[in-house]
């Protein structure tokens, strides 16, 4: 059997009051999810465990079992893994957003969702005025990029920079956790200022404001660690002997790397609402040909999150479903050899809240022959009757590879 995890990142909210109380899973029009949960079983997962902030890494290292408090280092290490660069010994990682700040205000932790091709511009030049022997700046995706500093401490506290949109930047600057680690947190806090100084009149910049955008005028680096010790998936299932992982995600992509998973490059992938759903699912379809297991990441509904835009999520499950879950679903179901389906987000992403956080998500699992459960439609509520009940740890991926 063939096995298919599909990843609606933050797709799971919070009751709203303009859908009549119900939350966004339960309003959107979702035939197709409805109807594997119908067909097959639900439960809930906790993906966040205590004592560990509900970042998207945390949440989809969990997702595939991997037990946090022996090879989480946050992420920095794995979106390096995710471009190519294999860190050394003492190599601090850390992402490194590109985020816009108006009037002392972290106005948001995109830039407005810069592109590529500008970002990359920006992450050149503070290479070149801020890199040196200890100090590399690379470029990542988008506002999504990695600051690696030989020899730091990975023993600070960081705030993830959409965790904090509307609210003054500089109580949030990196702070040490230990006396050891001052100089890395104040190398950081140095290099946030020098950037804004840099970055506030360069020409790049001065276009965008002329545009109407948002200015790309400071870096924010979080999410630091050395590189994981991971156990691919294949010496915990040996039934994966070949694997793949789509996403847009730099941090996916790392986690797939480290998990042993080759990644798929998809046309059209940019890791938002405008996402390319159906190159992706026609990546999955082929990759499945020869892969066993294949680990497909959509990003779209936590971005629609992270706007508070209701409507916009809305949009982004229902895609997910007509344009992802309905057509793999569709090839799948008659071919010789049978395939497994799992969906799930990894965490909430509220729109009311606008970031994440670490309630329980839903899941569902379905394949030719399993026995249903009486749960009707695939969402938060109804998930609590499914038979799995709550799961934690790697009972999910352990029951979903039972078969």
């Amino acid at each position: 059997m063939k096995h298919i995890i599909i990843l609606g990142d933050g797709m799971a909210d919070w009751q709203e009051e303009s859908l009549g109380g119900k939350t966004l899973m339960q309003a959107a029009y979702t035939p197709y999810m409805d109807k594997l949960a119908r067909m097959g079983r639900c439960g809930r997962l906790v993906t966040v465990a205590d004592g560990f902030h509900p970042g998207s890494e945390v949440a989809n290292m969990s997702v595939l079992g991997y037990n946090l408090e022996k090879v989480y280092e946050g992420r920095g290490p794995l979106e390096a893994a995710s471009i190519g660069i294999e860190l050394e010994k003492g190599e601090l990682a850390l992402r490194c957003n590109i985020v816009c700040i108006n009037d002392h205000i972290l106005k948001n932790h995109s830039s407005g969702h810069i592109s590529t091709e500008e970002a990359d511009i920006l992450v050149k030049y503070l290479q070149q005025h801020l890199g040196n022997e200890r100090v590399r700046f690379h470029t990542g995706v988008q506002y999504r990029h990695l600051l690696i500093i030989k020899g730091g401490d990975k023993r600070i506290s960081c705030t993830p920079p959409h965790d904090i949109p509307g609210q003054k930047f500089a109580p949030y600057l990196v702070k040490a956790d230990v006396p050891e680690a001052q100089e890395t947190a104040d190398l950081l806090n140095g290099l946030i200022v020098k950037s804004q100084l840099l970055l506030a009149d360069h020409p790049l910049n001065r276009q965008r404001i002329a545009e109407g955008k948002d200015p790309a005028n400071s870096i924010w680096p979080w999410g630091g660690g050395y590189r994981p010790q991971m156990e691919p998936l294949s010496e915990k299932f040996p039934q994966i002997k070949r694997g793949s992982v789509i996403s847009a995600v730099d941090l996916i992509r790392g986690i797939g790397h480290y998990a042993g998973l080759r990644t798929l490059q998809v046309e059209g992938a940019t890791g938002l609402y405008d996402t390319n759903y159906e190159n992706k699912t026609a990546a999955l379809l082929d990759a499945l040909k020869d892969d066993d297991f294949v680990y497909l990441h959509i990003e779209a509904s936590d971005e629609a999150g992270h706007e508070g835009n209701v409507a916009l999520k809305m949009r982004t499950i229902e895609n997910l479903d007509s344009r992802a879950v309905g057509p793999i679903y569709e090839a799948v179901k008659e071919w010789d050899e049978p395939v497994a389906i799992a969906i799930l987000p990894d965490h909430p992403t509220p729109c009311k809240h606008r970031t994440h956080t670490s309630e329980p998500v839903p899941f569902l699992i379905w394949y030719p022959g399993i026995e249903a459960d009486s749960v009707e439609t695939f969402d938060e509520i109804s998930a609590h009757d499914g038979s799995y009940g709550l799961l934690k740890e790697d009972e999910f991926i352990n029951a979903f590879m039972l078969h």
